[in-house]
């Protein structure tokens, strides 16, 4: 897994990311979609940049697999 995830300057809204959701954080299961909102006002969280999907999902960034902008 690269650190990606853990800076915000990287996250663009459309991109698609896999995220993992605070209920998955235990088995690491990862949801794919696309970023509505960057919810993580800080530059930089080391568990990955809190988003938004948009299906309403929100989770930490663990990868981005497609920067659309």
């Amino acid at each position: 897994m690269s650190d990606a995830g853990t800076h915000r300057e990287n996250i663009k809204k459309g991109s698609l990311v896999e995220i993992v959701q605070k209920q998955h954080q235990r088995s690491g299961e990862l949801t794919e979609g696309f970023v509505q909102r960057i919810l993580t006002k800080s530059s930089y969280h080391p568990h990955g940049i809190k988003v938004m999907l948009d299906t309403k999902e929100v989770g930490r960034v663990k990868n981005i697999i497609e920067d659309n902008n």
